[in-house]
């Protein structure tokens, strides 16, 4: 059986398409959450004529600089990212509801990008942490220049209020991150 990703290859192959990108990975550095290892991923990506590839780890940019390095010495252009918690209200609050913060998938798209991921990266566990490390609007209105923004796993803002059935919250939500990245936002498919 052919996956949805190798089908995507197939087609742009095929169709003279540009290749797929994957833009949402987690490696080892995704505590509890990540498997694939960063060698073990490029080289995987490569073999299927990948020609850009992004980590997204939880919470921090441990292995950004891995990822660059191996990305570059095997010709894949490394995207930079992160998936950060966000605050349900704000960093400084330590609630129950606290605890199951919405998540967001961040690239950096130039270097002003990459040096916010660095900030919104370190104040998360400087200030924000509560179980994980947290940001909050007010943090990435501050440092979303250079930032590209997606809707994440189905723990995401967006798809969260589509899974409780509050639609017009989610499209509030979506149109709110579609203006704070000047348009450089998306939904995330994701094949479960």
């Amino acid at each position: 059986m052919v996956t949805p990703q190798q089908n995507a290859i197939i087609r742009a192959i095929l169709l003279g398409d540009t290749l797929f990108t994957h833009l949402h990975n987690h490696t080892e550095y995704s505590l509890l959450d990540g498997l694939s290892n960063i060698k073990s991923m490029i080289q995987q990506a490569k073999s299927f004529g990948m020609e850009s590839l992004a980590i997204t780890d939880h919470g921090g940019l441990y292995g950004a600089i891995e990822f660059y390095t191996e990305c570059i010495n095997e010709g894949i252009k490394p995207i930079i990212g992160l998936e950060t918690y966000v605050a349900l209200s704000d960093r400084n609050t330590k609630t129950n509801a606290e605890k199951s913060p919405y998540h967001l998938v961040l690239l950096a798209k130039n270097m002003q990008g990459y040096h916010n991921l660095l900030k919104l990266s370190s104040i998360a566990h400087l200030e924000g942490f509560y179980y994980k490390p947290r940001i909050d609007k007010e943090l990435l209105e501050e440092h979303c220049e250079g930032l590209i923004g997606l809707t994440a796993c189905p723990n995401g803002e967006v798809p969260r209020l589509i899974i409780e059935g509050r639609i017009d919250e989610a499209k509030e939500s979506a149109l709110y991150y579609k203006d704070l990245f000047s348009g450089d936002f998306y939904l995330e498919l994701q094949y479960h």
